[in-house]
């Protein structure tokens, strides 16, 4: 029995022509404010413990993916500014029926007009008959070109 099969990391990254800057800044202060960015991803996210950009914080998410609804609530395990990077661990919800950790990295590299989002799952699954999160990175890619989307609306307004 191989336990190295359970392990997993998967990367994946999208170029964004919105402000590198003030997609960090949403996903670290103001992950609350992506369901009107995002609406047919994410339903609500709300704050548990702690406050808003802060590591420890608890925030619980509702968003629909592969057409069912489910939740998710994570802690804030760490920021970093120079980076530009947030990483959410999962601690309850539906994720926690297929793996025993799951945790989420979301960073921006900012260069001039090119800004390039990173997002980073680390996991470790249940058992082996258990999918790599490929459909979940593909709806965090839909979710960061809902909120390049949103920002580039704004800013012709």
């Amino acid at each position: 029995r191989r336990e190295m099969g359970l392990t997993g990391k998967m990367v994946s990254q999208a170029s964004i022509k919105s402000d590198g800057d003030v997609f960090h800044e949403i996903f670290r202060y103001r992950p609350h404010h992506i369901s009107d960015m995002s609406p047919g991803n994410i339903q609500g996210v709300d704050l548990h413990e702690g406050e808003w950009g802060t590591v420890g914080s608890v925030i619980f998410w509702n968003y629909v993916h592969d057409g069912k609804e489910k939740v998710a609530k994570e802690i804030i395990e760490a920021i970093d500014e120079e980076k530009k990077s947030v990483t959410f661990k999962v601690i309850e919800g539906d994720l926690m029926e297929l793996y025993k950790t799951f945790i989420l990295t979301v960073h921006v590299d900012t260069k001039g007009e090119d800004n390039l989002v990173t997002w980073t799952f680390e996991f470790e699954k249940l058992n082996e008959s258990i999918e790599d999160p490929n459909s979940l990175m593909e709806f965090c890619l839909n979710v960061t070109k809902d909120i390049e989307t949103h920002h580039i609306q704004q800013q012709q307004t």
